[in-house]
């Protein structure tokens, strides 16, 4: 059976593997990827010598399949990405596809300043294995609208595999703006929008506009609960990295109907989820890791520990919310 969307002719009918459907647009295969759920932006744990720690690592990422998270996003802001080599990035994805295996999608984050070295990372994480790309819009250079929706286009049309636009002008000063969405909207494998905008009404915009062509995944952990009530299909979490079980609690609660169950645990969870909207973010949520045994407080230069009344005064909201740390129930 054949019809048109956007322009495009595909062919309705998918193949299922794992986490994967696989749909034929206009004589070419595209992985589609089920955006929703709880998409955590895991930390890269670093030990003392500065190298990634690979047990630690292992250990918080089956923490988070254990507390049912839906996908993986590597190397991130959270993830230190801009500190990362290349053979850092390879051994991020395949470590994490060997605990992983065939449970969840795994992303890698892509954040470069030019378009070449934007599709040369595409190239390795495909040739890799990941599963998908979380894509930046260029970095150190405002790129205006037609530079913008070139980028994007040029790095998603490079690759096979499904694309998040990660929508953040507060933090890297480029919108993606509905107009942006809409010449976008003809590449099949740009599937999915990180919104942290810090607008919550984007959802609905967003939603209005394009129905469900774009799967919409809340990128600020203070504005999570209101854009999954306002209809957001996942969440892109920070504080996950520390409290995977209560993100996805609030996460399958409010899926569920029960607003009630959710904003119990969200009043809770809220002081911590601060914590995630602070130039320091890394540092706070690495904290809050070691804090419960999931990660370590070490980071890569320029950024450094915490210490001080700083450290003091965030480690007091994290033990603060520990002893009133809620029970979830089913």
């Amino acid at each position: 059976m054949l019809f048109c969307k956007h322009g495009l002719l595909l062919m309705c009918f998918m193949l299922l593997d794992g986490f994967y459907i696989f749909t034929y647009v206009n004589q070419r295969f595209y992985i589609m990827i089920d955006w929703n759920g709880v998409f955590p932006a895991v930390t890269t744990k670093f030990d003392a010598h500065d190298r990634i720690d690979r047990v630690l690592q292992e250990k918080n990422l089956r923490a988070q399949l254990d507390a049912g998270v839906h996908g993986i996003i590597l190397g991130g802001t959270l993830g230190e990405a801009s500190t990362l080599t290349l053979e850092e990035k390879e051994t991020l994805v395949k470590l994490t596809l060997d605990v992983c295996g065939d449970q969840v999608p795994v992303i890698l984050n892509i954040a470069e300043g030019s378009t070449k070295a934007a599709i040369h990372q595409a190239e390795l994480a495909a040739r890799w294995g990941a599963s998908g790309l979380m894509l930046l819009p260029a970095m150190r250079y405002k790129t205006d609208y037609d530079e913008t929706v070139t980028w994007f286009r040029d790095i998603a049309s490079s690759t096979d595999l499904p694309v998040m636009i990660y929508n953040n002008p507060v933090d890297y000063r480029t919108e993606v703006t509905l107009e942006m969405f809409a010449e976008l909207s003809s590449l099949s494998n740009i599937q999915a929008v990180k919104e942290s905008t810090r607008d919550v009404s984007n959802v609905t915009r967003m939603i209005n506009t394009f129905g469900n062509r774009y799967q919409i995944l809340c990128g600020v952990d203070t504005l999570a609960m209101e854009s999954l009530v306002m209809g957001a299909h996942g969440w892109v979490a920070g504080l996950v990295c520390a409290f995977p079980k209560e993100t996805v609690f609030i996460y399958n609660a409010i899926k569920a109907g029960n607003i009630t169950a959710a904003l119990k645990v969200y009043r809770w969870f809220l002081p911590l989820l601060e914590l995630d909207i602070h130039p320091k973010l890394v540092q706070y949520i690495k904290l809050a890791e070691a804090s419960v045994g999931l990660g370590a407080e070490y980071v890569r230069m320029p950024r450094l520990p915490l210490g001080g009344e700083e450290r003091n005064r965030v480690l007091a909201i994290i033990e603060q919310s520990l002893k009133n740390r809620p029970t979830l129930t089913e």
